[in-house]
């Protein structure tokens, strides 16, 4: 009587190759998903806080000023720049200079943003002759800051 006896799944040593590909790959990909992620929030928070410059154009050119809410009482009038906020600042933006054309305005990461880009600035100037500059300051370097957070355009000073 021939019994064929095959043998059917893994052996420990063939399961436990496959958790060490898997340990090694994880090792690699988890630190790349938090650069990416702490990449990503920087530049979603460029993008907020640059997206206010045609509102200041536009508060300009009906002769106000640059504020966090209205008041028509003050003179020249103080007209709101539009911020809505963000889960990744922490309140409230600064403003710098409101009623003058070199007018700036800054936001810090905080609130949910990562902690390697928690507490770094990020700062839009208007030059007064119209244009406009970016700059990322205060980057915790502590928390695992690196330069490569910013994007272009935006530098890390």
């Amino acid at each position: 009587m021939n019994i064929n006896h095959a043998q059917k799944g893994f052996t420990l040593i063939e399961l436990m190759i496959v958790v060490a590909i898997i340990g090694i790959l994880a090792a690699v990909a988890i630190p790349q998903y938090q650069d990416y992620t702490a990449r990503s929030q920087v530049t979603r928070v460029v993008g907020e806080v640059s997206a206010l410059k045609s509102n200041v154009e536009s508060i300009f050119n009906s002769g106000g000023q640059i504020g966090l809410a209205d008041d028509l009482t003050t003179t020249p009038r103080t007209i709101s720049i539009g911020w809505t906020g963000s889960n990744l600042v922490t309140p409230p933006l600064a403003i710098t200079n409101p009623a003058a054309a070199n007018v700036s305005w800054a936001a810090t990461l905080g609130t949910d943003a990562s902690n390697a880009v928690a507490g770094a600035v990020i700062t839009i100037t208007r030059a007064i002759d119209g244009s406009y500059s970016c700059q990322i300051t205060n980057g915790p370097t502590a928390n695992g800051w690196k330069d490569s957070y910013a994007p272009a355009g935006c530098p890390h000073s």
